[in-house]
């Protein structure tokens, strides 16, 4: 059902990696893609899967949850692998047969991409899972701060990034609501010819769509009853504070990206 995905959900908690400062995990998820796409061979996916692993660990977030978070784009995955074992050439062929041949390097490949795509969306998902969106919002403005001399909407484009991720878990629930009254009604998703399951969709989207414009009307109004003005002369509660662990936690971002460096540098 669609109400197991778990994208954009917060899981509140008081581990080590919750109590990072937002800054840091933001960066630190940038420097976490560099190193991923950086990896080379078995050796530097191993060592990435090692950290992905450690992290969730820390941040004890069960692997069920980040493997729920995977099934919307489980088509995709199987696709790039498919793709990427029949149209990659080589030298040692498997299997030949028409049009296609599978080559040892099409292996290789289809299997790093796969690893390579969901260590990408486990990875950035725990930035969701263990930070709350004002935390966010109030982390990606920082950091994005000195673009306001620029004339950047900077607060406006955090908290619009911010509200998109907080409403994704609601819109996915509202969606599974009116799938489930649909059913009850007689409405079949499941069987049919590929444009009659797209036909059968259109009384799901059309209230969705609805919902979704009612839930931003009642969010505006909500907004401008409390004198929301953007960020002109905004306070915030709660101070982001830049400790110690925020630190070594982003030197070991670091290292880990140099570290990937070096081993595609030799190879590994």
């Amino acid at each position: 059902m669609l109400k197991n995905i778990t994208l954009g959900q917060y899981f509140p908690g008081n581990t080590i990696v919750h109590r990072l400062d937002p800054r840091t995990k933001l960066i630190l998820v940038i420097v976490y893609i560099a190193a991923l796409f950086t990896a080379y061979s078995y050796v530097s996916y191993a060592l990435m899967l090692v950290v992905l692993a450690s992290c969730m660990a820390l941040s004890a977030i069960r692997p069920a949850t980040a493997f729920r978070g995977l099934k919307p784009v489980l088509l995709i995955v199987v696709l790039t692998a498919v793709l990427n074992l029949l149209y990659t050439g080589g030298t040692h062929v498997i299997v030949k047969f028409w049009v296609f041949t599978i080559t040892w390097e099409g292996v290789r490949r289809a299997v790093f991409m796969v690893l390579r795509i969901m260590m990408l969306i486990t990875g950035t998902f725990l930035l969701t899972y263990t930070t709350s969106p004002v935390a966010l919002t109030d982390g990606l403005e920082l950091l994005l701060d000195p673009l306001k001399k620029l004339r950047v909407p900077v607060h406006e484009i955090s908290m619009m990034m911010s509200m998109a991720l907080r409403f994704i878990p609601t819109l996915i629930e509202e969606t599974d609501k009116i799938i489930s009254a649909q059913k009850a009604r007689g409405a079949d998703f499941e069987t049919g010819s590929l444009i009659q399951r797209a036909k059968a969709l259109l009384p799901v989207l059309v209230p969705l769509f609805v919902s979704a414009f009612r839930r931003a009307d009642e969010l505006a109004v909500a907004m401008e009853s409390r004198c929301y003005h953007g960020g002109e002369g905004r306070t915030r509660m709660n101070r982001l504070v830049w400790h110690r662990r925020d630190t070594a936690a982003l030197l070991l971002g670091l290292a880990l990206l140099a570290g990937m460096i070096v081993l595609r540098r030799f190879g590994l």
